[in-house]
């Protein structure tokens, strides 16, 4: 079998994996890539910034692709699909045959039609070779701008807060950041904590111009204000790269994107599409792990197997700029269809909102900002439909006081819970890693599952399942913070102390391991601020507003 993949991105390199997987006999496998380098984790891309190296963010190195017979072609974009010969012609002038060509070419920023936007001093936020731009031009660079309030735009503001530019704006058209993850009090809250951090945010904002000879020197914006600037950063969404399947005559949305059926085959049967260029159900998923399922399904069929791609659930967690964000399920729902419970502190920069049915029996969705560590939970219990606490409030109280257990915690999900939405691992899968693998580390699982290894949200609930399951074999647990550190939380704390280690990396570098994780970076972050802000946090604790609503 002849499989040509255009597209060596994340879900390109994903769908190989896949397709390996499946032990297909005399699979010819062929990649062709738009850049130089193989498949990198876009997902983490500001992390280039914090110290990361390219090898660093490299999913697999090229030598992966040798040893497992893919036919690699970095540097070399297909330029012609001819579909009634089956065949591919790349920059370079190969032309190759294909029984099955696979579409993986993922999405471009998208730059909204302003006048000077091809001024020097102008990026986009979306390559390796963009950060390096960046990375030049922001030497000399002392205000910077990023247009797009979302979360890659956000995460682009703390790229350049990383390059020393501490005068950073971001605009987002929209009258709230995130608009479709957080609601307008959550983004309140967001731009609180940005301001925190010397980051500007300017919402309902609409350029009009951009300002400067052959070099940018600042925007105008619609409602006639001005914004000096020496370095503009487009992070406004994306536009699916279709123009391959439109050359070629396959069926395209009216707004982009190539249409696909619930076996993501295009209107070619030989042809399919997955990731951010495929249109399923009128919707492009800017996410990666509906991109994973979708290489999943496509490999599942290659292999002579039925898989279909229902569509996926859109709830996510992020840490932007070190801030926890998360939306799941309907997370703003309202009126007369449901009832919401909000708790908000604004010393702490802490939102929650959850929204449940009138019955008080449903979790239907909700948003957190600040504060996170429930979302696991109240993901489970929103997708299972598990029974509610008497108390809904207690979702989002106790579970964080540690007077709750979320509705029976990991023990009541059923094993067919999808855990790790990344890499489609569930809770039985976890559990057999445990009992019929031997894994008794959060690492041993990771290897062996694959869980946790994407965006990394889904690790607590995974070291949760995994020691519950050790548990319920009898073997003693001990209950370290996790992988990368070999110690209780009690015993990290005394140890932070006794070595007056003052930051996370201090502590990292003393006491762990790696590079740290969602488990260990806010435990960590807690202990710092126990030991070493204790006094500040008692006269600051007088001046707390916290207000509670339930409508």
């Amino acid at each position: 079998m002849k499989v040509v993949v255009i597209g060596n991105g994340m879900v390109g390199q994903k769908f190989c994996e896949k397709l390996l997987s499946k032990g297909i006999p005399d699979l010819q496998l062929t990649v062709f890539g738009e850049e130089t380098l193989a498949a990198y984790d876009r997902v983490h891309l500001s992390s280039y910034f914090a110290g990361k190296t390219v090898e660093d963010l490299t999913l697999q190195p090229v030598k992966w692709y040798q040893e497992n017979g893919i036919d690699l072609r970095l540097g070399d974009p297909v330029q012609d699909i001819d579909r009634s010969k089956k065949t591919v012609t790349s920059f370079e002038g190969i032309t190759l045959q294909y029984d099955y060509l696979v579409l993986a070419t993922g999405s471009a920023a998208f730059v909204p039609p302003i006048p000077g936007v091809d001024k020097h001093g102008v990026f986009v936020y979306r390559t390796i070779e963009d950060l390096n731009m960046i990375w030049r031009h922001a030497a000399t660079a002392k205000t910077a701008v990023v247009i797009g309030g979302g979360l890659l735009g956000l995460e682009a503001a703390k790229a350049c807060l990383d390059l020393g530019i501490k005068d950073t704006h971001v605009i987002e058209f929209a009258p709230r950041l995130m608009p479709r993850q957080v609601d307008e009090a959550g983004s309140e809250i967001l731009i609180q904590k940005l301001k925190e951090l010397n980051i500007t945010t300017h919402t309902g904002k609409n350029t009009a111009a951009i300002l400067g000879n052959e070099t940018i020197k600042g925007m105008i914006f619609t409602d006639g204000t001005i914004l000096s600037t020496d370095m503009l950063v487009i992070s406004a969404g994306i536009k699916p790269r279709d123009e391959l399947a439109r050359a070629c005559g396959l069926t395209v949305g009216p707004r982009g994107g190539i249409v696909v059926n619930d076996h993501m085959i295009t209107s070619d049967e030989h042809v399919f599409a997955i990731g951010e260029c495929a249109l399923h159900n009128s919707m492009i998923y800017g996410l990666v792990a509906p991109g994973y399922e979708m290489a999943d399904v496509v490999a599942t069929q290659l292999a002579g197997a039925a898989k279909q791609f229902p569509g996926f659930d859109m709830s996510t967690k992020l840490k932007l700029i070190g801030i926890d964000v998360a939306s799941f399920g309907d997370p703003f729902i309202s009126g007369e269809e449901a009832r919401t419970i909000v708790f908000r502190d604004n010393h702490r920069g802490v939102y929650k909102r959850i929204n449940f049915s009138n019955d008080g029996k449903e979790l239907l969705g909700g948003v957190l900002v600040g504060d996170a560590d429930a979302y696991n939970m109240l993901l489970q219990i929103c997708k299972n439909k598990m029974a509610l606490p008497p108390d809904p409030m207690d979702l989002i109280i106790k579970a964080k006081e540690g007077g709750g257990d979320a509705g029976a915690g990991v023990v009541a999900l059923p094993d067919d819970a999808l855990i790790c939405s990344c890499e489609g691992v569930t809770k039985l899968d976890i559990c057999n890693a445990v009992t019929q693998e031997g894994c008794e580390t959060v690492d041993a699982v990771k290897k062996c599952t694959k869980a946790a290894t994407g965006c990394g949200g889904c690790a607590p609930m995974v070291k949760d399942i995994m020691v519950h399951t050790m548990k319920q074999q009898g073997k003693l647990v001990r209950n370290v913070l996790c992988e990368h550190f070999g110690y209780s939380r009690q015993e990290l704390y005394d140890l932070v102390k006794l070595r007056d280690l003052h930051s996370f990396d201090e502590v990292l570098d003393a006491l762990g391991e790696g590079d740290g994780c969602e488990t260990c970076r806010p435990a960590v972050s807690s202990i710092l601020a126990s030991l070493w802000n204790e006094l500040i946090v008692k006269k600051k604790v007088l001046h707390r507003r916290t207000r509670m609503t339930v409508s």
